[in-house]
């Protein structure tokens, strides 16, 4: 995590806000089907010389150089401190953090590709994290990490997206005694004063050493694994928003830690390798064939991810009623309350449980149906606040909806959209139709 000046793991409670529109985002759900490899795979193994190696940046990768958070006020991001070493048989990038306990004699590392195309699909690196400094006195609250991130437009900008898929803290920090880790799918953050909205698992040990860090982002829900495990599973409105940076950084979160300690300590944290496959959901043993597949041809490098997130054509709604509409802002799923599927009855969400209340097809009329009736807009009105309620199929206009790239749920006659009415995040929510907004309360994937 780069933005936040001062970082304190945090779960808010709902945020009733209106928020600008995310058009253009091109956001869509991640199919599972071998279609997705046109949206591309990016593997580098770090056979780099030197950061001076010009193949470093010509295949997009950037070293920061810049002043600011996180971290310690005053200390610097130094291109030096990434370099390209042998480390146990294996060219890795390698990050070091250095601190005397004073914020001129502090330094951190950070290596990132800064081109903004990564967002649905698989993320795996093989990192290699260190309780102890390399040289010098222990006890510094460092802090190891592997995530994605797109700007903060603005405090509260509810288009935000990040996730930590670690944040390795071996000895401690936010209040916190170490070693622990951490994975966070953030909504949204205030700076200051600090407020912030996110999803976080913790596993309080040790991962000295080398591990995969992998995680996959499809349907509503992002998985974390560390060494194949599953460790976090998060969803809702926490689902990235946009495309996002992969970065790598190691830094200081404050100075306390070396309190009682002399002289300069040195931390070294070492990636392998980083692998991502767009659109691509695979289980973490799929993830390493993959790998091992590039190793083996003798392939260090190969980049082909699109920018676009419609690159296999979007996924189509299948058309046999076995898909849930599941809310990124709550995380629970468009249903007809207690599985009565009379006209007139008030559609809400829930959550989700795999009934054929909540089981929604796409037949080729442009209605969507369950329990055979139709979803449809209270009394064929159109205006805001029209509640969503389930009637009988009578070939009306108003009755077509379409679940957009965007996955936004369209009401074709009106142009707006299904929305949570109120940013209500518990059972029982009301559903209306509203302006578009691409809120996080308009946002449908599948499941």
């Amino acid at each position: 995590m780069r933005l936040t000046p001062a970082r304190k793991i945090a779960i808010a409670g709902t945020v009733a806000i209106a928020a600008a529109a995310l058009t253009g985002l091109g956001i869509v759900t991640a199919p599972s089907s071998s279609a997705a490899t046109a949206c591309g795979v990016l593997f580098d193994d770090f056979n780099y010389a030197s950061r001076t190696d010009a193949a470093l940046g010509g295949r997009g990768w950037s070293i920061r150089t810049d002043s600011g958070g996180p971290g310690v006020s005053g200390a610097r991001w130094l291109a030096d401190n990434v370099s390209f070493p042998t480390v146990d048989g294996q060219k890795v990038a390698q990050l070091k953090a250095v601190t005397d306990g004073t914020a001129a004699g502090t330094s951190h590392a950070e290596f990132s590709q800064r081109n903004r195309r990564f967002f649905e699909g698989t993320y795996l690196a093989r990192i290699k994290f260190a309780d102890a400094p390399a040289s010098g006195s222990d006890g510094d609250h460092v802090n190891q990490t592997f995530y994605t991130i797109s700007p903060l437009a603005a405090p509260m900008d509810p288009t935000y997206s990040e996730m930590d898929f670690s944040e390795y803290l071996p000895n401690g920090g936010w209040g916190e005694a170490g070693p622990i880790n951490y994975q966070t799918t953030w909504y949204t953050y205030v700076a200051d004063p600090w407020y912030a909205d996110n999803q976080h698992s913790q596993q309080a040990r040790s991962i000295n050493g080398w591990h995969d860090v992998m995680a996959t982002v499809a349907g509503g829900h992002v998985k974390y694994y560390i060494d194949g495990a599953l460790v976090g599973d998060h969803s809702g409105k926490v689902y990235p928003r946009q495309n996002m940076s992969i970065d790598f950084n190691q830094w200081f979160i404050d100075l306390a830690g070396h309190a009682g300690g002399t002289g300069t300590s040195t931390y070294l944290q070492s990636v392998d390798y980083l692998y991502h496959a767009k659109k691509q959901v695979l289980t973490p043993a799929q993830a390493t064939a993959a790998i091992n597949g590039y190793r083996s041809a003798g392939t260090t490098f190969t980049d082909n991810v699109v920018a676009a997130n419609d690159c296999d054509g979007g996924t189509p709604p299948p058309a046999d009623g076995a898909t849930m509409l599941q809310s990124n802002f709550s995380g629970r799923c468009i249903d007809i309350p207690t599985a009565q599927a009379t006209a007139g009855a008030l559609l809400q969400t829930w959550d989700c449980n795999d009934t054929d209340a909540q089981k929604w097809s796409f037949p080729v009329d442009g209605t969507l149906r369950a329990m055979r009736k139709c979803m449809d807009p209270a009394g064929g009105a159109l205006a805001n606040g029209t509640r969503i309620q389930l009637a009988d199929c009578n070939g009306n206009a108003v009755q077509r909806f379409t679940l957009t790239a965007a996955r936004t749920l369209v009401n074709v006659s009106s142009g707006r959209c299904v929305d949570i009415k109120d940013w209500v995040g518990s059972n029982g929510a009301a559903l209306q139709l509203w302006d578009c907004a691409a809120t996080a309360n308009q946002i449908w994937g599948q499941l």
